[in-house]
């Protein structure tokens, strides 16, 4: 076995290779690597003696888990109705000329940002709402996304990441 395997390989025992535990194993997966490689996929489905299509389908279902690799800093722009009516698909088209992201890219190509466009973020009476890694900025608008997207980027460089 592989280095880059043992962290799955710890989850796994940590749960006592129990296949009823899929979705915990799976979260704990992720939180290591930050998405759900197919290559860790296919390497529990084996451990678990089940297959591999069963664990795809557990982690493409639920949107809380990620099959591609996602960006140091998430960003999450709200577009649910409340959201959408004040405006939130300036904000989003925004953020994606500012990140540069292309149709169907979601991840900056250095990494450093994810942008997820989501359906409801739970605080409607915040109108329009986006998420920069956890916290939640409420009313924001297209340059206040700028503003805060660019403090990251001038951070990340003050430390050379």
């Amino acid at each position: 076995m592989t280095d880059r395997f043992e962290p799955a390989a710890r989850i796994l025992k940590d749960h006592q290779y129990d296949s009823s535990k899929l979705i915990p194993i799976l979260q704990k997966v992720q939180d290591e690597y930050k998405y759900l490689p197919e290559d860790i996929m296919r390497f529990i489905a084996n451990e678990l003696e089940i297959s591999p299509a069963k664990v795809f389908g557990v982690a493409t279902f639920f949107a809380h888990f990620a099959i591609t690799p996602k960006g140091k800093h998430i960003i999450k722009v709200c577009n649910g109705t409340a959201c959408h009516v004040k405006g939130s698909s300036f904000v989003i088209n925004t953020v994606k000329d500012i990140l540069k992201l292309k149709e169907g890219q979601d991840t900056t190509e250095d990494g450093l940002f994810t942008l997820e466009c989501v359906s409801c973020l739970g605080a409607c009476g915040l109108a329009p709402v986006m998420v920069l890694d956890d916290v939640v900025y409420g009313q924001i608008t297209p340059a206040k996304a700028a503003e805060l997207i660019d403090s990251i980027v001038k951070a990340e460089a003050q430390h050379g990441n």
